[in-house]
């Protein structure tokens, strides 16, 4: 472990972690006031429709949306070291440009799609309005311009700033609701301008920053022009949008196939769960996060990056373990006094769940090496495989058992995932000699 912390890079990924973690801590203890307060005010049908309506609109920002901040980082960071900002800014122009497409063609989908389901989801009449407009924030959501700037910037800092926003405003507005009596619909207004808030300060910080540094014209959106500059952007941005369209998926729909299957009840106990879930998961993320774009910085034919990606896999493997721990002390007494104990049951559900945060720990770098290697392709095959086989169990088990089969699902869905992530990063590890620098984005290709 001495050798570890002696790794400047390791430091980097820590130092990095720990400024969005510094906002993250917050965000999720204040995410958990607004949870709570929705929780008490409402009855839990309409707390359980109040969440379908959130991750409805999440995931048809998820379905749609193209990773364009990894697209920033592993083009825009290796150009900004070379000094070449014409690059670097070409790369910001065309994920501009992907995400304002994007983000309005998932738009009028998630409109279009969401009457037809209105009535399975229990969606109806002026709750059908309501979900309707809370769609209008898919653009907002969809966009990942503004993240990628601030990382290849080395802006954590400000990033780790901005996570707290979204979750202030939903907790006021929430407390407001809650204490005004304002009931369902000023709880969904508060989720809506909370969300909205938290983006275009997180836009306006970037907008900042390429200011300073004279490139503010990266804002200016591009697609087909822009990308004949860039050598396999095209390929590059649609193997990563499906690969985590499907991830980013998971959540969403497993809520909604939970709701259709179980009701809105159930739904409600299946997101608090997830939330606490989310909440005990974000040690892990906090090192992806910062893990990705160091090791674009470093050459994948030496051992240094593969090493890097033991290292962290194993710290946060280490954080699982002590999180699972922490959940199982702590999980019902928290459950109890945040929500009440009318959701108490989701604590059985959520006892099955915490065990993948040391499958998924461990296995988030997998991924990242994947990216850089130029082996995205690999990493869209176990996403899908793993997706196909979890929308299975999750439909069967749930169906036979309730609210523990989705959690038993979703155990063996993040198994699966790390397992169909490892075999080709073992790989590649194993022929990383073959690997280059390409000559124009000074990263590695087969």
């Amino acid at each position: 472990m001495k050798r570890w912390f002696a790794d400047g890079v390791f430091r980097a990924v820590l130092r990095n972690a720990g400024y969005l973690g510094s906002g993250k801590l917050v965000g999720a203890l204040l995410g958990l006031i607004s949870l709570s307060c929705a929780g008490r005010g409402l009855t839990p049908a309409l707390f359980g429709i109040l969440m379908i309506i959130h991750t409805y609109a999440t995931g048809a920002g998820a379905l749609v949306k193209f990773q364009t901040w990894q697209f920033i980082v592993r083009y825009g960071t290796p150009a900004l070291q070379r000094g070449d900002t014409d690059f670097a800014r070409d790369s910001i122009r065309f994920a501009f440009g992907l995400d304002i497409t994007s983000g309005l063609v998932g738009m009028v989908g998630a409109m279009v799609v969401l009457p037809l389901l209105a009535s399975h989801l229990d969606i109806q009449g002026p709750t059908l309005v309501l979900a309707l407009i809370y769609c209008t924030l898919v653009p907002t959501m969809s966009a990942a311009t503004a993240i990628g700037v601030l990382r290849i910037l080395d802006r954590f800092d400000l990033i780790g700033v901005q996570q707290i926003v979204t979750p202030i405003i939903r907790a006021i507005g929430a407390a407001i609701a809650f204490f005004g009596h304002l009931g369902f619909v000023g709880f969904v207004a508060t989720w809506y301008v909370a969300d909205l808030a938290g983006d275009l300060v997180l836009w306006g910080m970037a907008a900042r920053e390429l200011k300073r540094r004279g490139m503010l014209d990266a804002f200016r959106p591009g697609l087909f022009g822009v990308a004949h500059r860039l050598p396999k952007a095209w390929s590059f941005v649609w193997t990563t949008n499906i690969a985590h369209s499907i991830y980013s998926a998971w959540g969403p729909l497993s809520n909604l196939v939970v709701a259709s299957l179980l009701g809105p009840v159930a739904a409600g106990l299946y997101k608090i769960a997830a939330t606490l879930m989310d909440s005990t998961s974000k040690p892990a993320d906090l090192l992806s996060r910062g893990f990705y774009p160091e090791i674009m910085r470093l050459d994948p034919a030496s051992k240094q990056p593969w090493r890097l990606g033991l290292r962290v896999g194993a710290l946060s493997a280490c954080l699982g373990i002590a999180l699972v721990l922490l959940v199982m002390v702590g999980g019902k007494p928290v459950i109890g006094f945040i929500f009440g104990r009318k959701y108490i049951a989701a604590f059985d559900l959520l006892q099955i769940m915490t065990w993948s945060l040391v499958i998924s720990t461990a296995a988030f770098p997998l991924e990242s090496l994947l990216y850089m290697v130029d082996r995205q392709r690999s990493a869209l095959v176990a996403q899908t495989l793993s997706a196909i086989l979890y929308l299975g169990l999750l439909y069967g088990l749930t169906h036979m058992l309730g609210l523990i089969g989705a959690g038993i699902a979703f155990l063996i869905g993040t198994v699966l995932t790390g397992l169909f992530m490892l075999i080709p990063t073992l790989q590649s590890y194993h022929n990383r000699a073959r690997y280059k620098r390409h000559p124009h984005l000074d990263l590695a290709e087969i």
